[in-house]
């Protein structure tokens, strides 16, 4: 069975400075080219998550995705994250994922539960459609930071996928949180999880130390990276070791059944 590369960037964000950003990103980027299959960068890498949704939008035509086109098909590796995007028809903003590939394909992601704390339910509009990505032989689900919370809504019925990625700005003051969910959605999904989130201090003072991490389908740790520190790590996931245990621990064909609204 198919084994997969995967990169965890976790990086600073300069705040609601997307040029810097991009240039930053792209230089972190081009040090791993061509020895991975996926990178999964920070929730909102461009800007940081800012509420100032009007002025930092842009179209998935925008040169945010431009860039990560060209990443993606420079350095040979499929690009996952999120930004500030604007809908061409309807004007809407979004907090907006995306999972760009070498080949071009482009699969996007509107951010379903929007942190209220933050106001965030102010100045984006939720989105309601679930993402399930298929690359190199992989089902990868995407959900965004507040989203790890709701475990309904990250439900992987009848083993819908075999990785599930979270891009964050998780704040230090809920590190503990971020730790135990992790685990828990991959415990209860028989699934791999990723999640990937910044470090440093926003434009509004809050702190975050990063906790990026990977977790295998039992809510084992493959790899934490370490506490405020800059990092890429990249591990080799694999899928028989996945469908063994499901096959041997077959827990996902006693799951509730359940329509979300």
């Amino acid at each position: 069975m198919n084994n997969l590369r995967i990169s965890l960037l976790q990086s600073e964000i300069t705040w609601e400075n997307k040029k810097q950003n991009i240039k930053y990103y792209g230089h972190l980027l081009e040090k791993i080219a061509g020895k991975s299959d996926l990178v999964v960068l920070p929730e909102m890498f461009s800007t940081g998550f800012s509420m100032q949704s009007e002025h930092l939008a842009e179209t998935n035509e925008g040169n945010t995705i431009q860039n990560i086109r060209t990443w993606s098909k420079t350095y040979d590796f499929a690009l996952c994250g999120s930004f500030l995007a604007k809908d061409n028809d309807s004007g809407k903003i979004f907090n907006r994922g995306f999972f760009i590939t070498p080949q071009g394909n482009a699969y996007y992601y509107n951010k379903r539960h929007l942190f209220r704390m933050s106001e965030e339910n102010n100045y984006f509009t939720a989105g309601d459609q679930k993402l399930i990505i298929t690359y190199k032989g992989w089902n990868i689900c995407l959900i965004i930071c507040y989203d790890l919370r709701f475990p309904v809504w990250t439900r992987n019925r009848n083993k819908e996928y075999d990785l599930l990625i979270c891009p964050a700005n998780w704040p230090e003051s809920r590190s503990t949180a971020w730790e135990i969910l992790l685990k828990a959605r991959a415990i209860e999904n028989q699934s791999y999880v990723c999640g990937v989130n910044r470090i440093g201090e926003d434009g509004t003072g809050i702190l975050y130390k990063g906790n990026s991490a990977l977790i295998d389908f039992k809510g084992k740790t493959i790899i934490e990276l370490p506490m405020n520190t800059e990092s890429i790590i990249t591990k080799i996931l694999d899928k028989e070791s996945l469908e063994n245990f499901r096959e041997k621990f077959p827990a996902w064909l006693d799951a509730d059944l359940f329509e979300i609204r």
